[in-house]
């Protein structure tokens, strides 16, 4: 028993706290930027694109964290999804705060005019209200009240992936490259969750890869 009641420790007290810095990295570099008046000509397109694009990163490894623990075999993997799904919302909402607050200055009609008229901003701002919800239920409390229905709520992060990259597409219209990297990793995640048998070769619920 002491082995696990080691690792238990490991994860609680080094493995999350120093997962933790890290996610906070992108935004202290923001925030340094800010101080430093160091965003480039335009720092609101600045804010808006780190914000958006760090969202969309966590939320790829949010949803990288089954396939890889069924990859490796390690099960304490599953330890660390509310914490990169919590820092999903966390870079989002910043996302969103910066469209509402600084680029439209709170004008409710406008804001309310966009969502309902331009479909980009429409979908980001449904994947936002999916994500607030599912933030809203991420604690132990709420999975008990729930119960089976957490999980079915839970499912809707995949929603939130496929809103997100359309949004981003839609967003850039002209150079779609980095778009289609974000579409093309989130198509292979929805494959390995929806499709495991294609992968079962690889994805062997921590069986050794022959690599031979």
């Amino acid at each position: 028993m002491q082995p696990i009641h080691t690792s238990d420790r490991w994860l609680r007290f080094v493995a999350k706290p120093m997962l933790f810095m890290a996610c906070l990295v992108p935004f202290a570099l923001l925030v340094q930027g800010v101080l430093d008046g160091d965003l480039g000509a335009n720092p609101l397109e600045r804010v808006t694109d780190v914000t958006g694009q760090w969202g969309l990163r966590f939320l790829l490894l949010t949803l990288a964290v089954t396939p890889l623990r069924r990859l490796t075999g390690w099960n304490r993997l599953l330890r660390f999804r509310r914490m990169l799904g919590l820092f999903v919302f966390f870079y989002i909402s910043l996302h969103f705060l910066t469209w509402v607050w600084l680029d439209q200055e709170l004008n409710w009609g406008n804001i309310t005019a966009d969502i309902a008229k331009r479909p980009f901003v429409t979908v980001g701002f449904t994947a936002w209200l999916l994500l607030l919800s599912l933030a809203a239920t991420s604690t132990r409390g709420m999975m008990r009240r729930l119960g089976r229905n957490w999980q079915r709520l839970h499912r809707a992060v995949y929603a939130v992936g496929v809103l997100g990259v359309l949004h981003y597409i839609w967003l850039v219209k002209a150079d779609l490259l980095q778009p289609l990297i974000y579409t093309g990793v989130l198509a292979l995640l929805l494959l390995v969750r929806w499709r495991p048998r294609l992968f079962h070769g690889a994805l062997s619920l921590g069986r050794p890869i022959n690599v031979r």
